[in-house]
């Protein structure tokens, strides 16, 4: 098949595989005339990087995938170098996670915080003679 099928099938553009292809990640296998020639295979390959991608993974973490591919096994983490892949992305997105924690936390102490301190306003505005809550970021009380 021809570059604009594939790219119709795979779901992306001419241009995207003139991009993999100079990364190496697509074969440049052309016609006598030229034009450059893609089988089935090659939308096997692109699925997998597209489907590495969609779950967060660069195009360079896709290469071991498109590589055991490429050396004839029946899945693209069948290999060692992809499970290697596999693994390095899971201690990343254990650390993203725990980073995420830790500002979750924050931002609902700080909600904790505010809304004791709203609180201890409102009750303070009742008591005659007690302070007018004002927002600190201008504008009318409450």
């Amino acid at each position: 098949m021809r570059i604009g099928e594939l790219a119709a099938r795979a779901g992306t553009t001419t241009r995207t595989l003139r991009y993999y292809e100079s990364r190496g990640l697509l074969p440049a296998r052309r016609t006598g005339n030229g034009y450059r020639t893609y089988d089935e295979s090659d939308l096997r390959l692109l699925r997998q990087i597209r489907t590495l991608q969609d779950f967060g993974f660069d195009l360079e973490e896709t290469r071991p995938f498109v590589e055991c591919l490429r050396a004839g096994h029946p899945e693209g983490d069948s290999c060692p170098a992809s499970l290697a892949v596999y693994r390095r992305k899971l201690d990343e997105l254990d650390a993203l996670i725990g980073q995420l924690t830790g500002v979750r936390d924050t931002v609902a102490r700080q909600l904790e915080r505010a809304e004791l301190a709203r609180a201890e306003l409102a009750a303070e505005a009742e008591v005659p003679g007690g302070p007018e809550p004002v927002c600190e970021l201008g504008g009318d009380p409450w």
